[in-house]
């Protein structure tokens, strides 16, 4: 029976990512923007998330961590877009945090 789950852990999103659920939705808090709920439909999923609060869960490691850069990336995605959140980050800063340049953060040769 295919049912659906909403979860603010980024962890257990991933986890369900991993044992074929689908995202349908990444919503966030309207008074609280940094706070995400990730909406994940699929088969079994009661099975999964008890599997999961039992300390029983299982996945592939690789499939894991693709899961959970997958719900990060859509995730910071939203966050640059959302006004309230780019609002924030202009009246702290005087810049926007998220459009800054980053360096290479590589190990430095030493000459």
């Amino acid at each position: 029976m295919r049912s659906a789950v909403e979860t603010t852990d980024l962890f257990r999103g991933a986890y369900l990512l991993c044992n074929g659920g689908t995202l349908l939705q990444v919503r966030l808090e309207e008074e609280h923007p940094r706070l995400a709920s990730f909406l994940i439909e699929g088969e079994e999923l009661e099975r999964l998330e008890l599997e999961y609060r039992n300390g029983q869960a299982t996945v592939n490691p690789l499939q894991f961590r693709e899961s959970l850069n997958h719900l990060r990336d859509i995730l910071f995605n939203k966050l640059r877009n959302h006004p309230t959140t780019r609002e924030r980050c202009v009246a702290a800063k005087g810049e926007e945090r998220y459009d800054r340049k980053r360096e290479n953060r590589g190990a430095k040769k030493k000459h």
